[in-house]
């Protein structure tokens, strides 16, 4: 079932299932040239290995061609996605998750804050926006490929590394940022948490680890953009779109 939609009221359009609380469809922004971004085509998404039987039919009425899997290699392995018969392709492009190991390491002290998860997730962020960039851009190149669509891409909770993959094709398509940062925290809205973190976690460091923050990607976007002077250039220099293949993004996924 999905959550009515049209209006900047009305977004991000969720698709309601019970195993992922966090599935929905990025159209309906704005976007380049007062178009505005396709409904039905691209689907971001928490981990979809806790489907229920009921939650198979409804994803697979969306006609899903791709599954991209941003997770580490041992994540995906350990929750391997469940998915409809016969179902998407599926197409593993890990983003592996420094910040497990980090986060072990400070809450192993026994003095974690919340502070301390907010700057290990910082340095996740900027690493999304460097190092990390070719699997962002391996991402963009699925997208923009017309056999692949509709294409749906996750992480674990649908949050950080998802959030950070939406950002950039949401930019793509021209979207304000006031929208992109919207859409980046409906995840407080909208995930359930199924990803339960151990007991003894402290309040505080558990509800700096739920949540989308909005300064962690605004200062991702800003590292990947710096020295660039505009959109367009961007991405041309860093993700490896023309302005021609852009502008052929751009007609494919806005209307």
């Amino acid at each position: 079932m999905h959550d009515a939609a049209g209006t900047a009221e009305t977004l991000p359009r969720r698709v309601e299932l019970a195993g992922c609380t966090n599935l929905r469809d990025i159209g309906g922004y704005g976007g380049h040239g007062g178009r505005r971004v396709r409904f039905g085509q691209v689907y971001r998404a928490a981990a979809l290995g806790s489907l229920t039987d009921a939650d198979l039919p409804l994803l697979g009425s969306l006609g899903l061609r791709t599954v991209a899997d941003l997770r580490g290699v041992e994540e995906s392995g350990r929750a391997p996605s469940r998915l409809p018969q016969p179902g998407p392709a599926i197409v593993h492009l890990p983003v592996e998750p420094t910040v497990g190991a980090s986060l072990r390491d400070i809450l192993a002290t026994g003095r974690a804050t919340g502070e301390d998860v907010l700057s290990v997730l910082g340095r996740a962020y900027l690493a999304y926006a460097t190092e990390k960039l070719p699997r962002f851009r391996a991402l963009l190149e699925l997208v923009a490929e017309p056999a692949r669509r509709p294409i749906l891409f996750h992480c674990s909770a649908g949050k950080d590394r998802t959030g950070f993959a939406t950002a950039l094709l949401l930019l793509a398509l021209g979207v304000e940022r006031e929208a992109i940062l919207a859409d980046y925290l409906a995840t407080n809205r909208f995930w359930k948490r199924e990803h339960a973190l151990p007991e003894n976690t402290p309040p505080e460091v558990a509800e700096a680890l739920n949540r989308a923050h909005q300064h962690l990607l605004e200062a991702a976007l800003e590292r990947a953009l710096a020295g660039y002077p505009d959109i367009e250039s961007f991405f041309a220099g860093a993700m490896g779109f023309s302005p021609a293949r852009l502008a052929e993004l751009r007609d494919a996924l806005l209307e």
